[in-house]
């Protein structure tokens, strides 16, 4: 099998299967590829060698007897390090966790092993997950692997860094406010926010340990990739209820959507409104819609009007205060909710107003879904940022854009709703970085949505590996 490496998840599960080759050789390969690159990286903060080799050769032996695990059979994949791993450290880049090693998995990445994945180890993330670049005090940063002077993105960071750099076949990440959408677009990779509630929450550390669950809104957990078909596969394995998180509603998927080009209703934006992305973003998202009209699709502008992306930021950033503040040691709480207004002296009363304008603004976008097929709209307003100081401004096109904004301007807004989002690369900038696309969907369609990704990916094209990065196979 050629290209070991930058193979897909189901690809690679499939030539298992098939004996084409083994699961000891492709972890093999995948933990060379790390021990290649993870120096000038940093996305695998915790590796598990010893132990994925020996679950790769129980697998094989499985193979040689006829049994499969599951559709994940020997495929080596690597975890956020906010998601609690039986017997491997999980830090969350959290200093009083420096050696914290669980006794048990996080639903979702117990999912994926009785799938039968092969974890190799856990990749780096800022500090309870909050911020969109990845550093913490216990593993420092990581590096885009398309120009090491360049931020990863957040908090998945280390997530979408190690699919870039062929150093795991699938991810799982968490998402608040674009935890798994703006690395996929700094990194060039596919990932899947899912939709609120999707997936169970159990053992993600987002919280100080010992304090409540005040998260309650809006974070999730979701793959990222190198194929539309394996976020499909790991939605599949990692939804519905575990009798532990109760919000969690039992999975209803219908089977995979197929769509062609001819049969899309799209409506895109490259500007809603309130921030105005850069030059080369705006100018992505425009041929992207125009590629996809002259192959017959029916694509109409989104009247930015139509959806609040002002008033979605301001409620976004107040009810996240709030739960933040609510779930943290009173310390941590006010650190960490410095940069979203209200949080550390709200009232019962303001969350609940806060609810209130969640609702309308979920409203307003089934609304406009309901007429179409999928939103497609930016992920950030820059490609990949220099490494910047978290807080600080940054210079978009001669403006200063506040760091929130320039992070996350384009995704918290669905984080607010609810709502499922895939991210998919859709062209280049003019200094080669990644710049990607957000096809955002109604809730709990998640299935239709990738069907839709799968048409618009007919005019993208596939995952791209960075230079350097190739690998021998």
């Amino acid at each position: 099998m050629d290209r070991i490496i930058h193979a897909s998840a189901t690809a690679l599960a499939g030539a298992i299967a098939a004996k084409e080759v083994s699961s000891r050789e492709v972890v093999a390969a995948h933990l060379a590829q790390i021990e290649k690159h993870n120096a000038a990286i940093n996305a695998v903060v915790t590796l598990d060698a010893e132990r994925a080799l020996a679950r790769a050769g129980e697998a094989d032996a499985a193979t040689a007897r006829g049994e499969s695990w599951g559709p994940l059979h020997g495929v080596p994949i690597t975890l956020k390090d906010t998601l609690e791993t039986a017997g491997l450290r999980t830090t969350s880049g959290f200093e009083p966790l420096r050696d914290h090693i669980p006794a048990r998995d996080a639903s979702a990445v117990a999912r994926l092993k009785g799938a039968g994945a092969v974890p190799l180890g856990k990749t780096n993330t800022p500090t309870l997950a909050m911020d969109f670049q990845t550093h913490n005090p216990i593993f420092g940063r990581s590096n885009n692997p398309w120009d090491v002077t360049r931020a990863t993105g957040g908090s998945s960071g280390g997530s979408a860094a190690s699919i870039a750099a062929g150093f795991s076949a699938l991810e799982l990440g968490t998402d608040i406010g674009g935890s798994v959408r703006i690395p996929a677009h700094y990194c060039g990779v596919v990932s899947l926010k899912t939709t609120e509630r999707r997936v169970p929450m159990t053992g993600h550390i987002a919280v100080a340990p010992g304090q409540p669950r005040g998260i309650r809104h809006m974070d999730t957990i979701g793959p990222i990739g190198r194929s539309l078909d394996d976020l499909e596969l790991a939605l599949r394995l990692i939804s519905g209820p575990d009798g532990i998180d109760w919000e969690v509603p039992p999975p209803a998927f219908p089977a995979a959507a197929k769509r062609e080009i001819s049969s899309l209703r799209l409506l895109w934006s490259d500007d809603l409104g309130a921030i105005r992305p850069d030059a080369a973003t705006r100018a992505t998202v425009t041929a992207l819609a125009g590629h996809l009209d002259r192959a017959g699709a029916r694509v109409e502008r989104l009247d930015a009007s139509s959806f609040g992306q002002a008033e979605a930021l301001d409620a976004f950033r107040r009810l996240i205060g709030i739960e933040i503040a609510a779930s943290n040691d009173p310390r941590d709480a006010e650190r960490l909710a410095r940069q979203f207004p209200g949080g550390v002296d709200a009232t019962f009363r303001a969350h609940v107003e806060l609810l209130a304008r969640r609702d309308t603004l979920l409203a307003q976008l089934e609304n406009l879904l309901a007429e179409c097929d999928a939103l497609l709209l930016p992920v950030c307003v820059t490609p990949a940022i220099p490494h910047t100081k978290s807080g600080e401004p940054i210079t978009v096109d001669g403006r200063q854009l506040s760091y929130f904004d320039a992070g996350t301007a384009y995704t918290a807004p669905f984080n607010l709703t609810g709502s499922p989002v895939v991210v998919l690369p859709a062209g280049r900038s003019p200094e080669g970085l990644p710049i990607g696309v957000q096809v955002v969907g109604r809730k709990w369609r998640e299935i239709e949505l990738l069907g839709v990704a799968r048409a618009i990916q007919q005019v993208t094209g596939p995952v791209a590996v960075p230079p350097g990065f190739e690998g021998a196979r």
